[in-house]
């Protein structure tokens, strides 16, 4: 819900530390960017064509993940070309716990990636470089590229300009094939086995669910689950932010803004909070929810729906989707999954899906430590240039993507095959450096979309068979059609990347009541259904004893602020 933020993807953490944003919200690196486009593209001319020393730079990843090969060809490119080589680092362990040892030392690698939950720590320790005068001066493709939002880039408590969004400036026309966001979600099979039907609410959502499990107890050997519920560190949102779009509300973290009045409510006491986890306390009793939905770590849930037996959980596309890759490599479309913008009543408009939204907060930062932040930022302004972005949306032409004769982008299913394929990945994309760094979105001057899954004949023509089926069965050209179109965005939205301010009333706040949430919401979810109304009083009553009006007034102000700046 709320706590601080988030996000992105990947990113994150709440009660943890102190990190002062609406968390829950948490879009990651969703699909959520600017609902303003940018017309043409970066120059091709500025730091991309100057001779630059050569120079190794340190990368902090604070997620897990994995090095590229040392034989990378995207990485050998970028080396020979733009004379820069890279020195990965990924999280190991506890997030917070590496943060605090980085900040309490005070050296750092060059390069970090931030997101809302942590920013505020690096800020306050002093240890980010600010970049606005760097890029006035030396970068002009990110001085257009963040032009348009350079109010929203600020750093709310000093003004300064810290962290390069890594998603949200679209140029040109664009197509959203897949909704990255948030959604109930369903394994495809399920739906199949049930005749295609459109689902609408949680009740017919469960009733599918139930019935299915039923009839298959085992999938691939393995006990079938129900029903999955990650709750660990900032990937709470699955948990908490569940009831604001069951009431037919987009994603504000952890509270619901009224659109006519801009201002906010917080929900988590409220009764339609309550029937969503009454609702969880009577699968659990039915025997749908997994038992170890509140002790496994992140890991653990991706393997669980990996393996293909997690018939559905509410989640961000973006946050599970290397379970899906994974599934589809083993040649399991049947058990990928289908996004459902659930309601708690049939009458309810869903809104799930959103405009592109840019992603604040979450992308690369350049710390103190830097010997030569000028020489980075000339790096990252190089990389968003059409070519290099073509190179790391796309591959090398001929080797992984054609061209067809009206100069549009293709994959050959041999290529298609590559790119979903995380092994390969790592020898021959840059991946990880291009997805937490500036970047186009949208299309190129040629019309060509900026990654294969953006350009719409690409996208179906990648589908399996499987889901081309299971796509018109629906009716659908695209996953996206599964949702309602997205309204226009209210000019403060959204509320959850709203910085509460690390140690303010408004924080300590929002982390409290995080904590309550994390402690209550697992029992009353999994108390029997008896005691139910008796562990939700307790839970409502341990609320009530916070300042949940400091909370609501930080998010009011800055509704408000925004409303008034943002115009």
């Amino acid at each position: 819900m709320m706590l601080k933020k988030r996000n992105w993807l990947v990113a994150l953490l709440a009660g943890l530390m102190s990190i002062s944003f609406v968390l829950s919200g948490c879009g990651g690196s969703d699909s959520s960017s600017s609902s303003t486009s940018t017309s043409g593209s970066a120059t091709a001319t500025g730091s991309a064509a100057e001779k630059l020393d050569p120079i190794e730079i340190s990368f902090f990843i604070t997620d897990p993940g994995q090095a590229p090969t040392p034989d990378n060809k995207i990485y050998k490119k970028i080396k020979e070309e733009l004379g820069v080589s890279i020195n990965w680092e990924f999280l190991v362990g506890d997030k917070n716990q590496k943060i605090g040892v980085l900040i309490a030392g005070g050296e750092y690698p060059d390069v970090i990636t931030m997101s809302s939950d942590i920013i505020s720590k690096f800020v306050g320790a002093g240890a980010l470089v600010p970049l606005e005068d760097i890029i006035d001066k030396s970068a002009p493709n990110l001085k257009k590229h963040y032009e348009p939002y350079k109010n929203k880039v600020k750093d709310v408590t000093d003004g300064h300009f810290y962290v390069m969004p890594d998603y949200g400036v679209y140029y040109n026309d664009f197509s959203i094939n897949v909704n990255e966001g948030p959604a109930f979600f369903i394994q495809k099979a399920v739906l199949k086995d049930a005749g295609y039907p459109k689902v609408k609410t949680l009740d017919q959502y469960f009733d599918l669910i139930e019935k299915y499990k039923a009839k298959n107890p085992t999938i691939d050997g393995q006990p079938t689950i129900g029903f999955e519920v990650l709750s660990e560190g900032w990937r709470d949102f699955c948990l908490k932010n569940p009831p604001q779009h069951l009431i037919g509300h987009p994603n504000d973290g952890g509270v619901v803004v009224d659109s006519e009045t801009n201002t906010a409510e917080f929900f988590w006491d409220k009764d339609y909070a309550k029937r969503y986890y009454k609702k969880l306390n009577e699968i659990n009793a039915k025997g749908l929810l997994d038992p170890e939905s509140f002790t496994m770590n992140y890991d653990q849930y991706m393997a669980k729906l990996s393996s293909g037996r997690v018939l559905g959980m509410f989640d961000q596309h973006w946050n599970f989707s290397n379970a899906e890759l994974t599934l589809k490599t083993q040649k399991k479309d049947e058990r990928t999954y289908a996004p459902l913008p659930l309601v708690f009543d049939e009458g309810i408009q869903d809104y799930y899906m959103d405009r592109p939204v840019l992603n604040v907060n979450t992308g690369y930062a350049i710390t103190k430590s830097a010997k030569d932040p000028e020489r980075i930022i000339k790096f990252f302004d190089a990389l968003l240039t059409e070519k290099w972005q073509k190179i790391l949306g796309w591959g090398i032409e001929g080797e992984d993507y054609m061209v067809d004769d009206q100069g549009m982008y293709y994959m050959t299913p041999e290529q298609r095959v590559n790119y979903n394929d995380q092994t390969w990945r790592l020898g021959n994309m840059a991946h990880t450096l291009w997805y937490y760094a500036p970047k186009m979105e949208g299309t190129f001057e040629d019309g060509n979309a900026t990654s294969p899954g953006g350009q719409p004949k690409e996208y179906f023509d990648a589908l399996s068979d499987y889901d081309k089926e299971f796509l018109k069965a629906y009716g659908y050209d695209q996953q996206s059609d599964f949702f309602s179109p997205a309204p226009e965005n209210r000019i403060s939205y959204p509320a959850w990347q709203i910085d509460l301010v690390d140690g303010s009333p408004a924080s300590l706040a929002n982390t409290k009541v995080g904590d309550i949430a994390t402690k209550y919401l697992p029992k009353a979810i999994l108390a029997k259904p008896d005691k139910f109304d008796s562990v939700w009083e307790e839970y409502v009553n341990q609320l009530h004893k916070e300042d949940i009006q400091a909370y609501i007034d930080r998010i009011n102000e800055q509704l408000a602020w925004r409303a008034e700046n943002w115009k």
